[in-house]
């Protein structure tokens, strides 16, 4: 049986893109695996997202990460509950052009506690190249029943 915040982020994922709503539909990030502490996205760099260098804003980047790191924890919360993050920390490797191909970022849970809950993430270039990677930690709310 998958845990209740695995079921619960795919039926957000799904109405947040039928609706349009969400940062995910706002950068174009998809979906490309939800697994019990596990969560890959991928996102098309855009000419939006530049800075004035001409390459992928660290912004967008730490969003990206953000997204999959606190969302591979949310897959692993029990019914009910919640998560937000406290503490980012991200590492920029090398610049990432916006015409070098569609970047994907796996998110991952490494410790699920009662109250806090943290994770790292990777972001890899379209050739396999690490351009960025970091870690989160999340604060955990029980569900209502149980403060």
């Amino acid at each position: 049986m998958e845990p209740a915040g695995l079921v619960q982020l795919r039926e957000l994922i799904d109405q947040g893109a039928e609706q349009g709503i969400g940062v995910g539909g706002l950068l174009g990030m998809t979906a490309e695996s939800l697994e019990p502490g596990l969560v890959v996205f991928g996102m098309q760099p855009k000419a939006a997202f530049s800075n004035p260098l001409g390459t992928v804003h660290g912004g967008i980047l730490s969003t990206l990460l953000d997204s999959a790191m606190g969302c591979a924890v949310h897959t692993s919360l029990p019914d009910g509950a919640g998560y937000t993050t406290l503490e980012l920390k991200v590492n920029f490797v090398r610049p990432v052009p916006l015409d070098g191909g569609r970047l994907r970022c796996e998110g991952r849970t490494v410790h699920m506690g009662r109250k806090v809950a943290t994770c790292e993430g990777r972001i890899t270039a379209a050739d396999g190249r690490l351009v960025a990677h970091g870690t989160a930690t999340c604060m955990v709310f029980p569900p209502a029943t149980d403060q």
